[in-house]
């Protein structure tokens, strides 16, 4: 995938960029120009990311953060200010499964948890970095993006997992209060809400019968990819979304349009 300089010299923190979709976001603003700030609690990964970026001619740093604490939170913000002096974009990512979202049976540890970090996680950070876009701003600086990590189960829901599908739910919902609220400074907020994509968290909850499942209910009959969704991220980054804010861009290959499942629709294409 070829970024260009969509995003030359900004300024962007991605939350739960260790790995997965986080990771592939970072790689793929370093592509598009930016310096980038990864975060994450795997500080092993999260460092190899940056080294990678770094050694493939970007400029990153890695800082240790947990999401939903706001002292890390509010370190995260200074360490970007501190390296790249202001902060352009963020990048909400960072967010858990749960090991056991049944309603009936769902734990309230693990309702908690789940909550914690992806919807208290996307406020904290979201408030801080919008704080920092804020004062820039005040100060004759361009206003800057911030991309939030909704899901499709934001729409739709599975039974095994009640607080992931809140939790998402209250992101799509955080996203449209965050839009409204930053728009007179001109700062802009959207959310991706990905299908299933390729990564070491969907092989965690997806076997070969959940796979088969879900590819009965896409389209397009594959798995998403990382860089994919990435692509979308530099988009919504980019001047190219200038008009864009208080919206959620689903990535899924055509799931959500679909009423029945697709094997029918497959077989005839096949045929």
């Amino acid at each position: 995938m070829t970024l260009g300089g969509q995003l030359s010299g900004k300024v962007a923190i991605v939350t739960g960029a260790a790995n997965g979709i986080g990771r592939a976001i970072a790689r793929g603003y370093a592509q598009a120009g930016a310096k980038i700030v990864l975060a994450d609690i795997d500080e092993e990964q999260g460092e190899e990311a940056a080294a990678d970026i770094v050694s493939g001619g970007g400029k990153a740093i890695f800082r240790y953060c947990d999401v939903a604490e706001r002292l890390d939170v509010r370190n995260l913000v200074c360490a970007a200010t501190d390296a790249f002096e202001r902060v352009d974009i963020l990048v909400n990512n960072a967010g858990v499964v749960s090991e056991n979202g049944d309603f009936l049976t769902l734990e309230e540890e693990e309702f908690d948890r789940v909550i914690r970090v992806n919807l208290k996680g996307h406020f904290l950070v979201g408030q801080a970095v919008a704080q920092q876009m804020v004062a820039q701003v005040e100060a004759g600086g361009a206003p800057g993006a911030i991309i939030n990590m909704s899901s499709i189960n934001a729409v739709v829901s599975l039974p095994g997992q009640a607080a992931y599908s809140a939790s998402k739910g209250g992101i799509k919902q955080l996203t449209a209060a965050m839009a409204l609220s930053l728009a007179p400074y001109g700062i802009r907020v959207n959310a991706i809400g990905p299908g299933t994509i390729r990564t070491a968290m969907a092989g965690a909850v997806v076997d070969k019968k959940a796979q088969e499942m879900i590819l009965s209910r896409t389209p397009l009959r594959r798995l998403g990819e990382p860089d994919e969704i990435a692509g979308l991220a530099v988009f919504l980054a980019s001047d190219a979304a200038s008009y864009m804010t208080g919206q959620t861009i689903y990535a899924d290959g055509g799931r959500l349009a679909l009423n029945y499942t697709s094997l029918p629709l497959a077989k005839r294409v096949e045929e």
